[in-house]
This record gives C-alpha cells, structure tokens and sequence, in this order.
C-alpha cells in the first residue's frame, strides 16, 4: 500500500508540476500586462505540436528541437503577440473585456492553424523531454523558474520597473520606465512557460489542437486561486490538487457515488475552477468596464434590403440536395445559439462563455425526454421533448446569471468558462449521461428538407423574440446597462434581476439551437458544445456584431460554410484573425472598412453652412447663454447647442432669480410660456406633493482602519439646494454615495418619506423619488438623446411617457439632437441629458454630484437657472460642487466637510466667507 501511495504521489507531482507551470506564466503575464491570458493552452498546444514536428516528422535530435522550440519560438510568439495584439489595445486605453476577446482571438486561431496544419485527430507519440518515471525533474525545473521569478521581482532593478508598472502604468512610464519593454519581457516569459507546460503535457495526454489547450485552461484555477500574484501559492495549490487528484483513483465506492467519485477524481482541476471562479472572492482583475462594449458594426443602421437578401440566402438551401443539404441544415440552428449570444452579450454586455453548455444540455435533455429517460418524466414526441428541454435548461442560466449579479469584467467571463468546463467535464463526458443516446427528428420532419423548413420556422420565431428583447422598455434597460452600470442603476433599472433575467432567457434560446442541432445531427455528440466551440461562438458573435441579428446569422453561417466540404480549422482561423484585430480596429471589421475607405476619398476642406455662420456670427455678438438666445429667423430650425426656437415656445426662467423672494412657482409663469408646467410636470412629477427631507442620521463609514464619514447628520430639504464642500478626502463623496444608495454605511441611517432606506438598494431608491447625476458623465452612448431620458421615465418613479417630450422641450434638447445617439456629442448637451433623465423619472429629491464639471460659463448659468426654478417647484437639491462661486449663486444651505465630519453649516455668504482656502480642489 504504501508503495501505491509512493507512486501515485510521483505521478500527482508530475501533473502538479505542469499545472503550476501554467500558474506561474500566467500570473507573470498578467503582473506585467494586466491581461489575462485566455490564449495560455493554445500557446502551449502549438509548442507541443512543433516540437513532435521538429523530432518525429523531420527526425531532429530531441534537446536541439526542445531548445528551438522552447528558447526561440515560444517567447517569439508571445513577443509578436505583445506587439502586434496587445499593445495596441494598450495604446488605446481598452478595457478588460476588448482584451478577453483579443485574447480569445488569439485562441481560437491557434486553434484553427494548428487543425489546418496538423489535422484534427490526435497524436500519442509526442516526444517525452522529462520522463514520466521522473517527476522530480519536472518539480525541480518548477521550483527553479518560481524562484528565479521571485529573486528577479525582489532584487533586481527589472523587478522594481516591474512591480512600478503593475501598480500604475501610466506613472511608471511618467517616470522613465519603459512600460512596453516590462510587457515584452512578461509576454515572453509566460509564452515560456505555455510552451514547457505543451510540451510537459503532450507525453501524458493524446495530442490534439482541442483537447490539449482546454486542459491547460482548466488548470488556470492554480493562479485565480492565488489571486494572480502570489507565485508559492500557486505553485502550491498546483501541486497539491495534482496529489490529491491521483490519490482520488485508488478509491473504488460502490453504488451510485461511484461514477460521481470517479469524475471528480479525474477532473479535480475542473472543480478548482469551479470553486475559485464562483465562490472565492474575485481577485481584482474585474477593474474597468464591468460589460462589453457595443461594437462599430452593431450601430450600423441595417441597409432597407439587408432582411430580403438575409431571407433569399437562407431560402436557397430548400433547392439544395445531398450533403449540401445536410450541412445546410446546421445553419439555421447555429443561429439561434448565437441569438442567445445576442441577447446576453451583444444587448446585456455581459460576458459569456458558456452558451455552449447550455446548447448541449437542450441537445441532452431533448435526447433523454424523447427516448424516455428523463427522471420523473414520460416518453414525449420530438418536437416537445424540445420544447420541454428548453423550459428545464432555461433554470438553469442562473448558473451563470447569479454569478453576474456581483462578478464583472474577466471575473465573470471566468465565471462562465468555468461552468461551460464543469458540464462538459461533468455531463457530457460521463458514459452514465451519454452512453446509447440517439436523436430522431420529429414525426413529419424527417427528411432533411423538411426538417429545415422547420428549423426556418423555429429561427424565426427565435428572431421575433430576440427582437422583442432588444426593443421597447426591456431593450433599453438592457443597453443601458450596457452602457453604463452605474447609470442604469441610478435610472431606476433594476440590474442584478434584468442580468438573471438576460442570461435565463440566453439559456433558453442556446437549449433550444443546441436541440435543433442535435436532431439535424440525428444523434447527440458532445464534442460539438465542448468549452472550446463555445469560445468560437463568442468570438464570431463579437466581431461580426453583438447587437446585430443580421452578424448571429452571417456568423453562423460562415461558421458552418468555411468548415463544410474543407479541412477543419478555416473557420477558427478566420474568427481568430477577425477577433486579433480588435487590436487595431476595436470597432470590428466595419471599422477597419471604414477607415480603409475613408483614406481611399479624396479629402475636401470643411465648410460652414449657411445655419452655422448665422449661429457663429450669433454668438460672436451676444455672450448670453445657449438657453435663452433665439435664431435670427423664428422659421429655421436651431443649432444642437441651442434650447429655444421661440421665445413663447421654451419655458420662461428669467422669472427665477437668486433671490428668495424673486423665485415664483412656476405655475405662475405656464400664464405665458408651458415652462412652468414643463417643471412641474415635464419630468413626470404631476402634482404629488413633495416629500419629507432625505435624511441622514450618524452615517458612519470606515474602510479598514480609516474613517470616510464619521457620525454625519444631514437634511435635504424640499424647495431647498443643500451644498456640500471641502477637500480632498473631506468624505464628500462618500456621504453622496450613502444617500444615494451605492454605499452601505457601517452604523447610523438614512431615512426618506418617513422610513428606513438604509439597507434599500440604489434602484429602489430611484423608484422612490430619488434621483442622482453622475460627476463623472453617466449617459447611454448607444442609446439617442431621447432614448436616454426615456429610460428614466420609464424606470423611475412615475411612468409617464409623455414626461419625456416635455423634459427635452425644458432643456432645450427637442430639436434634432433628440434623434442623435448620445456618444460624442458635447460635454456640456451631455450633462443635460444626464439631467434630463434623471429629471423624467419625477424625483422629490435630486442628488447632483459636480454638475458644473465640464461645462462653460454660459452653461453653468443656464444649469443654474434650471435648478433654482427646480428647486423653487418644491424639488429638494443636494450638490456636492468645487465651484464655490456656483455654490454661492445657487444654495439655501451649505455644509463644510473636512475629515468625514461637517464642521460648519449655514447660509452661503456666512459659510464661505469664514473658509480659509476659498476654493476646495475637486473630488473627495
């Protein structure tokens, strides 16, 4: 017995060693660069694959093809990789999630290179560089390398530009550091290890362009578990699951544990990933923007015949016949797996890569209810065994859905790699699951022409509630969070149930494209929604257009196309080249056409119209604000920047003052303008009468040992603009943040119409008539100027759609501008539509942090007169501001924080006198 343990110790130690290989390329790639590195098992693959070219096919000696392999092509492509991918994404300042899908890119046209290069079966005579007997050796080259890192990290000077790019990149290069030779350095270096980890591998496992990489993959839980830093820890946990994992294969239970205990013990890994990607604590590398952006394709406007050409191209098939046909039959189901990508990613922006899970398991569950083998469940005809498959999977996207709620950028898209490796790993590859299993299509629809006529059936359908969900209240609360997280919330939309909700409905899509598939198959075939397909999908899907219906079905059928009748491997090759190029383009392949063709037109000096030198002579010769000055001819129509055609047609604030006494109801001024009602009821508000004050009462907030708000009592009174001052770390923002509801404070409360909203979140508190603008600017790119405040009137308080037309009339933003999308326009059309849409939701109380950040003087005049008349309608204000003047103008009240505590309240002129430094830097 002990010999036994002796043994399977070596051989855990040996795939411990090769696992905590992948852990240390990892986690140094990722220190240096701050990617990620999803393309760590491809890299690997391919060394491996060149090293069995160099010494079986060409008969090279082994130690010069190792060196060659390991010393020279390994860290050559993650040099090329660095410079050719990676750093122009850093140039351009992208975030984790063009990174995710450059990085897939790269994986997938490895992938597909070395399946057109090698083929697609799989290899057992790999080179063996350290043998299997000795594990030592491959131990002790792991503990070399991690020490040779540490020592580097620690005592040299590479090591000190390192750890200065890892915590500020943009500061270490102000300082001298030469940041992209550090990411050179690390790419060339984890590309290393990958190739060491191949070429480790490939003599324990069958060599294969799709098995191999995922294996690697599954082992990235080593550095996730050590919080991609630590390399002991790493190299630990690596060994230690290794050990255990071949200790699991001496235990043989009886009964039904058994094939369960024999899973794990084979996929210990596997679970690991489970575990660190869905329960640890996500380690920090979900910083940035937590959704994937909207890509140049998607807000393309589809051309008019774009659908009669769509619908010509997939009718073609019908006249098809023979193995044209029976291909052309996994086309129309391929795209409504992707549809689900659609809805999930392409209009939620959330990351998702395990769509291909749930398409098997609606293949499996479609399988198993019309063969009756379903538990619990009778013998059903194909059709609603499909449909029944698609109600039992659709549950089943919380898997990846609850996760979402708390995990963003890269720590979700581990999340869901994770939970597509589990069912894979855990479903589809167990003979107790799968074993026997066949799919007949349904009664009528046997044949392949006929089966496609319903399978065009079944697509449309899909289209039409893809459609649906991309439309209307839902689609816009969808893209706008998207689009801004933080915005959605602060509109009223209910985010952590629209994410569930997305990827429950993305489920059910992808279960009802993978039962599809699985009939056109007529058998269910796991390798066809293994974890690296479900890669392919995603990568296709984002670059020929998340938010496109017309990119799910061009990218399903290139899929289908490129590999049909060709060597496997053109598809992913072709995906991967379209998704590297995010790199260069990250609009996708529109915007390389665009720019392609835009150097191509001869260029022509820009010229005025005739509108704009009447409107640059205009403001040459008046200095007032964009609000209130009118064109010279009351027929043409007005600039972007202008808010009043007619004098009669925008409502009147010259009534509104800085004084008290000069600040009428604005129903007093609807006798002669629709301003007043457009205040009143322009924002939805109707006649309720406002509320009690927004209070907050000993809030108190520590982080660690440091206090940000320190027993802070505050009220927001109706008819009423509070301000609150002080300097840098005076807890301004964080008393903001408390009353806003995106800060929880540690003791105390917060209180509003007479009840406890301490513990409500911010969505809920929209909903109550609590609205927020952002300092930094939170509107919805993709989305119109009308569309933006249309979410607002639609999520928030009161529901009135017609508050929307009077709220742009009020702010000036009716003209053609409403049509316009929000991204690019001007600052300071961009802080009226933020307050436009939190104004249509019908707030008591509005919460306004910088408003005046980014605007002119003209603007921040006009602004003040809206919010004066706001608050002289009974509204309650709060402004946390830096512009003391603005401060001085505007409020009733104002607060002087310093240290987390108020130290002075008062009356403007008596507060900001008695401050010593008479203008607070911004922030807080």
């Amino acid at each position: 017995m002990s010999s036994l343990t002796y043994d399977l110790t070596l051989a855990g130690l040996a795939i411990g060693s090769a696992a905590a290989l992948t852990g240390i390329g990892l986690i140094v790639t990722y220190r240096a660069t701050g990617v990620l590195n999803f393309a760590h098992g491809a890299v690997a693959m391919v060394c491996a694959y060149l090293l069995r070219q160099l010494t079986v096919e060409w008969g090279w000696p082994l130690w010069p093809a190792a060196l060659v392999t390991l010393v020279v092509v390994a860290p050559g492509i993650g040099l090329i990789l660095e410079r050719a991918v990676f750093r122009p994404l850093s140039v351009l300042g992208s975030d984790p999630a063009q990174t995710l899908v450059a990085s897939i890119g790269v994986f997938v046209l490895l992938v597909g290179g070395a399946a057109l290069l090698w083929g697609q079966g799989a290899r057992s005579d790999a080179p063996e560089l350290i043998p299997a007997a000795d594990p030592w050796g491959q131990l002790a080259v792991v503990l070399v390398l991690a020490a040779g890192v540490g020592a580097v990290t620690r005592w040299t000077r590479f090591g000190g530009e390192l750890r200065a790019v890892v915590d500020n990149r943009r500061l270490a290069v102000l300082g001298g550091i030469d940041a992209d030779r550090v990411a050179s350095a690390g790419w060339a270096f984890g590309s290393f290890t990958a190739g060491l980890t191949g070429v480790l591998l490939a003599s324990y496992v069958r060599l294969d362009p799709y098995g191999l990489p995922l294996l690697v993959m599954e082992v990235i839980a080593v550095a996730v578990g050590a919080g991609m830093s630590s390399l002991p820890i790493a190299v630990t946990v690596a060994l230690g699951i290794g050990v255990v994992q071949s200790q699991l294969t001496r235990l043989h239970p009886s009964g039904w544990a058994e094939p369960l205990l024999q899973a794990v013990g084979a996929n210990l890994f596997v679970v690991a990933l489970l575990v660190s990607a869905l329960v640890l604590p996500g380690p920090g590398y979900g910083v940035g923007r937590d959704a994937l952006p909207r890509t140049a394709t998607a807000r393309v406007r589809t051309p008019p015949g774009a659908w009669l050409v769509a619908g010509v191209l997939f009718l073609l098939p019908l006249g098809f016949a023979g193995s044209d046909l029976h291909t052309s039959v996994q086309v129309p189901a391929l795209a409504v797996v992707l549809l689900s990508l659609v809805v999930v990613t392409g209009r939620g922006g959330q990351i998702s890569l395990g769509q291909a899970a749930y398409a098997g398991l609606g293949a499996l569950f479609t399988a198993l209810l019309a063969a009756g083998g379903f538990p619990g469940l009778p013998q059903l005809p194909t059709l609603v065994a499909l449909g029944v498959a698609v109600l039992l999977v659709a549950p089943l996207g919380l898997l990846t859905g609850w996760p979402a709620i708390s995990r963003h950028g890269l720590a979700l898209a581990l999340a869901t790699f994770a939970v597509g490796v589990g069912v894979s790993r855990f479903v589809f590859a167990q003979p107790y699951a799968t074993s026997g299993l066949g799919l007949d299509r349904p009664a009528g629809f046997a044949g392949d022409r006929a089966y496609y006529v319903l399978e065009l059936a079944l697509l449309a359908g899909a289209l039409l509630v893809v459609v649906a969900l991309r439309r209307g209240r839902t689609g816009r609360a969808l893209a706008a969070m998207r689009d801004h997280e933080s915005g959605a919330v602060a509109s009223g939309v209910p985010v952590p149930r629209l994410k569930v909700g997305a990827f429950v409905a993305g489920a059910a899509l992808a279960a009802l494209g993978g039962g599809m598939l699985g009939m056109g198959l007529r058998a269910f075939d796991p390798t066809a929604y293994d974890p690296v397909r479900g890669l392919l999908w995603f990568a296709a899907v984002v670059v020929l257009g998340s938010d496109s219906l017309l990119g799910a079905l061009a990218a399903a059928a290139l899929l289908v196309g490129l590999d049909a009748g060709t060597r496997g491997g053109v598809a992913a090759a072709v995906i991967g080249v379209l998704a590297v190029l995010i790199g260069r383009f990250p609009g996708g392949p529109y915007e390389a056409l665009k720019a392609a063709l835009e150097r191509l037109r001869p260029r022509r000096a820009a010229q005025l119209t005739q509108l704009g030198l009447e409107a640059r002579e205009r403001v040459a010769q008046s200095a007032r604000p964009a609000f209130e000055y009118t064109l010279a001819h009351p027929s043409a129509r007005p600039t972007l920047e202008a808010t009043s055609a007619h004098p009669s047609a925008r409502p009147t604030l010259e009534a509104t003052s800085a004084h008290e006494s000069a600040r009428p109801a604005l129903e007093d001024t609807a006798r002669r303008a629709e301003g007043g009602a457009a205040l009143r009821e322009g924002a939805g508000r109707g006649p309720n009468k406002p509320k009690s004050p927004l209070r907050a009462r000993q809030a108190t907030v520590t982080y660690d040992e440091f206090k940000a708000l320190d027993s802070v009592d505050l009220d927001i009174t109706p008819g009423q603009i509070t301000a609150v001052v002080g300097p840098n770390g005076a807890g301004k923002s964080t008393l903001f943040h408390c009353l806003a509801g995106t800060v929880r404070p540690d003791k105390g409360r917060v209180e509003f119409g007479g009840r406890d909203i301490t513990r409500l979140p911010a969505h809920r508190r929209t909903r109550l008539g609590i609205g927020r603008t952002f300092q930094q600017l939170a509107v919805f790119p993709s989305l119109t100027v009308a569309e933006n405040v249309q979410v607002g009137a639609e999520q928030g308080r009161v529901r009135d759609p017609a508050a929307v037309d009077r709220t742009l009339r009020l702010l000036g933003l009716d003209g053609p501008v409403r049509r316009r999308p929000a991204a690019n326009l001007p600052t300071g059309t961009l802080r009226r539509v933020e307050l436009g849409r939190a104004l249509a939701g019908g707030p008591h109380v509005l919460l306004l942090d910088e408003p005046a950040a980014g605007l002119d003087t003209a603007e921040v005049a006009a602004l003040a007169r809206v919010l004066k008349a706001l608050a002289a309608d009974g509204m309650a204000l709060l402004i946390v501001e830096h512009d003391l003047d603005l401060v001085a103008d505007l409020a009733d009240t104002v607060h002087v924080m310093a240290a987390g505590r108020i130290v002075a309240s008062g009356p403007p002129g008596h507060v900001l006198d008695s401050l010593e430094t008479p203008e607070p830097a911004a922030g807080s």
